[in-house]
This record gives structure tokens, C-alpha cells and sequence, in this order.
């Protein structure tokens, strides 16, 4: 008989935001007349960029003909994206990125996931707490960590605590470290490093021979000038880090999937006979075995963002969902809630009230108020006693949310 990959039996029964749609299910199904209002799952709600819309139509009609008809193309990317995100989101910002060093992909979901599998499994994984659950889940199912504790950590992996008392500030591990997963915006706490705080972090990297995983899926969102939107706008990071982009919150891609991945062919790993080999070698193997590339369309779609038109739009995207992000986070104050975030990225990350866990508040929110957030302990340990929230849903649904954290009894 066939056996299994019993590393998959390590981890908790259901993905965090199954269980999420799951309980809402059964209220819903027991409570059909109940108006929901969804700030759960980081799920866009504004149309994409008409730049994107119509180039995707335009690029619809290459299809329908011999001479413009597009098979597969290349899997790293077709030229007229990649060159069009070197020089805006680097190039323009001082960065040099080589034209072999991007790949795009379907979504930075499936990259940071996808990433652990160029590393050895020998590796020891650091991971901040709370984090988005792909970077540790992945990792567990790769056998690179032990079982799950009655803690709530795994065995084998470094956790780095972030939480008000840091300032969502990890601090440098203890021991030494592999793999670094950094989220920049964060997700879910909403927070961000700053440029100290991420040199502190490179100057790790090197002195320790580790490989920073930099998520930066939410970059479009920063506004204070001291949080870099790249990790290489550090010196030094380009031998220690790999970075992944996306469109999905940036344009409003999550239906329409595309993102990429900046490994620098400086960032290198060391092979069982001691050598030094890039890991842009790797990805790239791995990429063009088990990914045929991106479509056509969605390609064109993402490249026209980069017009002047279509950065316009794009930023007229980003300030409606931040506008969302302050309401949502004053609101809160003013029902008498702690919260966190909000300033850089579309998340809010509140403190429960009461020393409420994370679970009961979920509960209390959608049995009492009818909305649906995510529970912090589904990020990790620390997320315990912390609730997340969205600035993606619409403007009226915002509004009506904050009205109703108003009539919550604590």
C-alpha cells in the first residue's frame, strides 16, 4: 500500500481560515437572516484598475488571433512585466535587480510556500509570532520541524515573539538560525520595521550565513518614510535575502493571481560537499519543473500598473482601503479597544478586551454584532489575546462595523 507523507499529521486539523468559514457556516445555517459583515479573510472588494481591465481585454483579443496568439511563454515571466517591476520598484529606488534574477509567479502565497523547498531540511526555521500561517504550515509539511506542543509551538523551530510589550519588534534569536521569515508590512499585526530595525536583521544574516524569506506582499501600503519598501534598500541584503511582491492587494489581484520573487544570484547555500551554489540556480530549476508560468493576460493586466495612468489608479485603490484602515482603527479607540496597525497596511490588530481569548471573541462578535474577524491565536502563541481585522471591505460595510463595535458590552 501506498504510504503518506506523515508530516502533514503534525499539523492542526484544519487551516485557520477553513475553520473561520466553517463556524460561520453553521451560524449562518442556524441564523439565515443574520446580515454578516466580513472583515475576516484579507479578500479585496473594489473592481481591478481599469488600466488592468482593459489591457486583460486587449490582450483577450491577442488571443483570437494567429499573429498575436500567445502559448506558453516564458516561465519566469514575459519581458514586458519583469522589465516594467525592475524599474519602477527598484530601479527607480536605486536598487539593481538583474533580469534573471524575478520570477512571477500565480500569488506570493504559493512563492513563500513553495521557497522551503530549495532548502535543505536540516535547516533550523525562525518564524515570527504571530505570522501568516503558510511560512510555518509549509515548513511542517516539509519534516523540517518536530510535533506540535500543548504550547502551541513546534518543536525545532525558533519563534520570534512579537507583541505590544516589542512593539511587534522581534528580537535577534538566541541561537543560531537558517531560514528568517519576515513579514514587512506585517500580517496579521499590521505593524512594520523600520530601516534600523531591518539592519539589524541583514548584519544577522551575514555574520550567521542565514537567508532572510522577506514577505513584502503589502509594500504598496506603507506611508511613513522610514519603513523601506524593499529589504534591499539595506546594504547588504542582496547576499542574504530573497523577496517576495505581489499584486494581489496592490491592484486587487486575489481572483486574478500574480505575484514575483526576487532571488539575487548573490544569496547562496552550501551543498553537502561544501560548495557554495546561488539559490536563484535552484528556484529557477524548480520554477521551469513544476510551473508553466503565469497567463498571458493576467501578465498584461499586471504590467499596466506601471503607466502613468495606472499608478494613479493604483494608489487611488490603496488610499480607499487605508481610509478603510482608519476608520476601522478609530473606531476602536473610541469604543475603548487597543489597537495596533492600520497606518502601514490593511490590517488592524486589536487587543482583546478583558483578557478575552481570541476564539471566545470571534464567537462574541459574530453571535452578538454579526462580524467576522480573525482570531490572533490562529497566527501563532502570541497572537493569543489579539483579534485581526480588515480595511478590505467596502466603505458603507466599514462604516456600518465601527457602528456596531459602539454597542459591543464588555
Amino acid at each position: 500500500m501506498a504510504t503518506i507523507n506523515d508530516n502533514y499529521l503534525k499539523l492542526p486539523g484544519s487551516y485557520l481560515f477553513a475553520e473561520i468559514a466553517r463556524r460561520v457556516a453553521a451560524y449562518k445555517e442556524a441564523n439565515p437572516d443574520a446580515d454578516i459583515i466580513r472583515l475576516g479573510i484579507g479578500d479585496v472588494t473594489q473592481p481591478l484598475p481599469q488600466v488592468c481591465i482593459e489591457a486583460m481585454h486587449k490582450a483577450v483579443d491577442d488571443q483570437a488571433k494567429a499573429e498575436t496568439f500567445h502559448g506558453y511563454g516564458p516561465e519566469q515571466g514575459y519581458s514586458f512585466l519583469t522589465e516594467a517591476i525592475i524599474k519602477h520598484n527598484y530601479t527607480d529606488r536605486g536598487i539593481e535587480i538583474a533580469p534573471d534574477e524575478i520570477f512571477v509567479s500565480d500569488g506570493s502565497k504559493s512563492d513563500c510556500g513553495n521557497i522551503q523547498e530549495i532548502f535543505g531540511t536540516a535547516n533550523k526555521v525562525a518564524i515570527t509570532d504571530p505570522v501568516y500561517p503558510v511560512y510555518l504550515d509549509t515548513n511542517v509539511m516539509a519534516g523540517r520541524t518536530g510535533t506540535l506542543q500543548d504550547d502551541g509551538h513546534f518543536e525545532g523551530v525558533v519563534y520570534l515573539p512579537c507583541t505590544a510589550e516589542n512593539n511587534f519588534a522581534p528580537d535577534l534569536p538566541k541561537e543560531k538560525v537558517d531560514m528568517i521569515y519576515l513579514c514587512c508590512p506585517n500580517n496579521p499585526t499590521g505593524t512594520t520595521l523600520s530601516r534600523e530595525e531591518l539592519t539589524k536583521w541583514v548584519n544577522y544574516a551575514k555574520e550567521n550565513e542565514s537567508v532572510i524569506l522577506f514577505d513584502a506582499a503589502y509594500a504598496a501600503y506603507i506611508t511613513e518614510d522610514d519603513v523601506p519598501r524593499s529589504i534591499y534598500e539595506i546594504p547588504g541584503a542582496k547576499d542574504v535575502a530573497i523577496e517576495f511582491r505581489s499584486f494581489s492587494k496592490t491592484a486587487g489581484f486575489t481572483g486574478t493571481r500574480c505575484g514575483y520573487t526576487i532571488i539575487p544570484k548573490t544569496v547562496k547555500g552550501r551543498a553537502a560537499d561544501g560548495s557554495l551554489v546561488p539559490f536563484n540556480k535552484l528556484w529557477n530549476r524548480r520554477h521551469t519543473t513544476k510551473f508553466n508560468g503565469t497567463a498571458y493576460i493576467v501578465q498584461r493586466g499586471a504590467a499596466a500598473i506601471y503607466t502613468e495612468e495606472g499608478q494613479k489608479q493604483v494608489k487611488e485603490l490603496v488610499s480607499y482601503y487605508m481610509e478603510n484602515a482608519r476608520i476601522i482603527r478609530e473606531g476602536l479607540k473610541a469604543a475603548g479597544l487597543q489597537a495596533f496597525g492600520g497606518v502601514n497596511a490593511p490590517y488592524i490588530w486589536l487587543k482583546t478586551p478583558n483578557n478575552m481569548s481570541s476564539w471566545d471573541f470571534f464567537d462574541k462578535l459574530l453571535h452578538e454584532v454579526n462580524i467576522v474577524g480573525t482570531p490572533g491565536a490562529g497566527f501563532g502563541p502570541c497572537g493569543e489575546g489579539y483579534f485581526r481585522l480588515t480595511s478590505f471591505g467596502s466603505r458603507e460595510n466599514t462604516k456600518r462595523a465601527v457602528a456596531r463595535f459602539a454597542k459591543l458590552k464588555f
